[in-house]
């Protein structure tokens, strides 16, 4: 297997040369010898469809169909509802930041490099240590889901034997997704969003049929129970990733500045529809004081499809067929969002070394383009989930979910902030926004308010905590709130690091290479329902849709090496 690393692809003889301004009919001259759609090692194979799906299944995960029963219970379907559309018009704000600024760069490491190119290296180095273990922990969490969920059909499953057999099969084939090109995970990860699709509006279609058959659902619970309405808050903090995955996977898009900003543009699309009809539906088909769904909360047990509202629902209605079907179905969820966790945890390690903020030995890659000691690395966190063998995979899971919820939040923080000094730059030197292949509309007042609310429900949050108080649920909801922010005081402390000042942000970076990839190619973006028809011969054609000029697939050799930012400013 032959490895390479930064330092040795700047050393290849390429000529790297910047797009040039775009003349009358919208196009820029693409000039001889420009190669790759990155400055580092990552190859983009990742196609419209493989993208709509990697941010289909990012927005739809396991909490959306289980966990969302805990706040169902302590909050009702009313405080759950409104809990639900209040956060999902905040977390659209936090997209319409991220959807600008990585379109414009869609770099490797995503909204992390971005913190740290345009706020403060020492902001990038914390969200991203943050961003990697929020997704490495993740892992062993949905392993064990995966467990628990098996147990729905035979309980000898939950028993030391089976269990570690389950985590090792699970953990194998994690890597083996993961270690192959990019372009395995994107088909595997659009086939197992698929299930997530066919699982969420066949539970729309259950929604519907109990209301034609029973509307008793909703019971009230009142809104002035502070604990009732921020309950859902935390639910909702947990599978809302949409965003960061699209982020993350930008940088291996065949054409990010078009099939990247389609994948932001329907993320608002996706909150209204599986989010706030998700909130609305389950409401509808279980009670918030059913004795089951009591029972399943107070008791623990959070993880299997048998706990989910869904299911209690359709058990009170008499159905038995459905409930497997949607455990099945559930298991390509909880599946898919590990597969999912593991490759961003990769990519997220491997933009860390890029910038010098983890080893450099990471930034090594495959010639498939896959961060080799990157995977090694993230391949450790699976085996925690054998802890599975010697205690309760629900106790396990609660541990794992409670440890990293607040991860997420602070993810959104530190977009919005990142989006404020983009901005304040762009501002600064006179940068035109609406030259950007998406432009956030309201800006910069959708980032300040969002920054300002996922500060508040950082905080607040974990209110259960305090009334009455408990140190274990304390540390259980606040551990990352503790641990993460010292992360940037340490590293600004070691390295000297300054805030970027508005006219001195670098607003080119990696920008006329990505331009100049784009307009390469010769022929025209393929749309998302052409493709899905390509895959079955309908619009097929010879020599594919990804045809590139002769001279960006053949580049030319040069006598001088130069690296790739002496080599912008060669050829202004």
């Amino acid at each position: 297997m032959t490895l390479l690393d930064d330092q040795e692809k700047r050393r290849a003889p390429v000529c790297w040369t910047h797009s040039g301004s775009k003349g009358a009919a919208g196009h820029r001259d693409v000039q001889e010898g420009v190669i790759a759609g990155n400055a580092d090692n990552l190859q983009r194979h990742l196609g419209n469809r493989q993208i709509q799906l990697i941010a289909i299944g990012g927005s739809i995960g396991t909490a959306l169909f289980v966990s969302i029963g805990t706040g169902l219970y302590h909050g009702g379907p009313g405080s759950l509802f409104i809990a639900f559309t209040v956060q999902c018009i905040f977390l659209a704000m936090v997209n319409n930041c991220l959807a600008e600024m990585t379109t414009a760069f869609p770099v490797s490491g995503g909204f992390i490099r971005l913190a740290g190119k345009w706020v403060d290296d020492a902001l990038g180095f914390m969200v991203g240590w943050n961003f990697f273990f929020y997704e490495a922990l993740l892992i062993p969490f949905e392993i064990s889901a995966f467990t628990l969920v098996l147990s729905f059909w035979s309980s000898t499953i939950t028993e030391p034997g089976p269990v570690a057999g389950i985590c090792a099969a699970v953990t194998l084939i994690y890597g083996s997704l993961n270690i192959l090109a990019v372009k395995a995970y994107g088909e595997s990860e659009f086939w197992l969003s698929g299930g997530k699709v066919i699982l969420i509006f066949s539970l729309f279609f259950f929604t519907f049929i109990t209301m034609v058959l029973s509307w008793s659902i909703w019971t009230p619970v009142p809104l002035a129970d502070l604990k009732a309405f921020w309950d859902p808050f935390g639910r909702l903090a947990l599978p809302s990733l949409a965003p960061e995955y699209i982020s993350m996977v930008a940088a291996e898009a065949k054409r990010p500045r078009i099939y990247i900003k389609n994948a932001f543009k329907t993320v608002y699309i996706r909150f209204g529809l599986f989010f706030i009809g998700g909130s609305l539906a389950v409401g509808i088909v279980c009670a918030a004081n059913d004795p089951q769904l009591e029972s399943v909360v107070l008791g623990g047990s959070s993880g299997s499809a048998s706990a989910s509202p869904y299911v209690i629902g359709m058990r009170n209605l008499g159905i038995s067929i459905f409930p497997s079907i949607i455990n099945a179905l559930l298991l390509t969820s909880i599946f898919s969002a590990g597969n999912t966790y593991t490759y961003c945890a990769i990519r997220t390690l491997y933009g860390l070394a890029l910038e010098g903020r983890a080893p450099r030995i990471l930034t090594r890659t495959t010639r498939s383009g896959v961060p080799i000691y990157c995977f090694m690395v993230v391949m450790i966190f699976p085996l925690l989930s054998f802890m599975q063998v010697s205690s309760s995979s629900s106790i396990v899971i609660t541990w794992f979910a409670n440890l990293v919820t607040a991860g997420g939040l602070i993810n959104y923080i530190v977009i919005t902030l990142t989006y404020i000094f983009f901005h304040r730059a762009c501002k600064a030197q006179g940068f035109d926004r609406r030259s950007l292949s998406y432009f956030g509309y309201l800006q910069p007042y959708c980032a300040y308010i969002a920054f300002v609310w996922m500060i508040v429900v950082t905080i607040v949050y974990g209110y259960p905590a305090y009334k009455p108080w408990s140190l274990s649920t304390f540390w259980s909801d606040y551990t990352m709130q503790i641990v993460i922010p010292p992360l940037f005081i340490i590293w600004k402390v070691i390295k000297k690091t300054k805030f970027v000042k508005a006219h001195e942000a670098d607003l080119v970076w990696e920008r006329p290479l990505i331009d100049a990839y784009e307009d390469s190619f010769l022929d025209p973006p393929t749309g998302f329902w052409r493709e899905m028809g390509q895959m079955v011969g309908i619009g097929r054609k010879k020599g594919g849709d990804d045809r590139r000029l002769s001279s960006v697939a053949q580049p030319q050799e040069t006598t001088e090496e130069l690296p790739l930012e002496d080599s912008f400013k060669a050829h202004p």
